[in-house]
């Protein structure tokens, strides 16, 4: 198992949280950016620049990632296609998306997408917080104890 990164948009505590973990079980940590991204020095870490352009680091991602890996990302579209692939998403907030979930997420992206197009102000998700942080680190951890070990 993998775990790529939507890094463009992940926030620093997530990244941090992702390192640890990389080092603590010896996971692959892989973080897709249009741009440079510093790293740790790990044998477990990496990072990917991909173009710029509409999509490419979720194109980039949906390429490269296979079943059973996991995709950190709060983009839902993107969620949806590695689901689609077998593979598993957690967004930055804690929130597991799965097959049972996505559909119904993206159909809720998609209508608010459509109210924002026509001129109604949403507003945007709450402000990233600790609770938020402490999700995502405990949702990760019982992904990680649940996964497959190598033999």
């Amino acid at each position: 198992m993998q775990i790529w990164v939507d890094a463009d948009a992940c926030p620093g505590v997530i990244k941090e949280i992702l390192f640890r973990a990389a080092t603590r079980h010896a996971l692959a940590v892989i973080l897709v950016a249009n741009q440079m991204l510093r790293v740790p020095p790990s044998p477990h870490i990496r990072a990917v620049q991909v173009p710029k352009g509409f999509d490419v680091a979720d194109s980039y991602i949906v390429e490269q990632a296979a079943a059973g890996d996991l995709v950190i990302t709060a983009d839902i579209p993107l969620a949806a296609l590695v689901i689609d692939k077998q593979a598993f998403a957690i967004n930055p907030r804690g929130e597991l998306y799965s097959a049972e979930n996505i559909r119904q997420l993206l159909d809720m992206r998609n209508f608010m997408d459509t109210l924002r197009s026509s001129g109604v102000n949403t507003g945007g998700p709450p402000a990233f917080n600790h609770a938020d942080r402490q999700n995502f680190a405990n949702q990760l951890d019982r992904f990680i104890a649940r996964r497959p070990k190598p033999a």
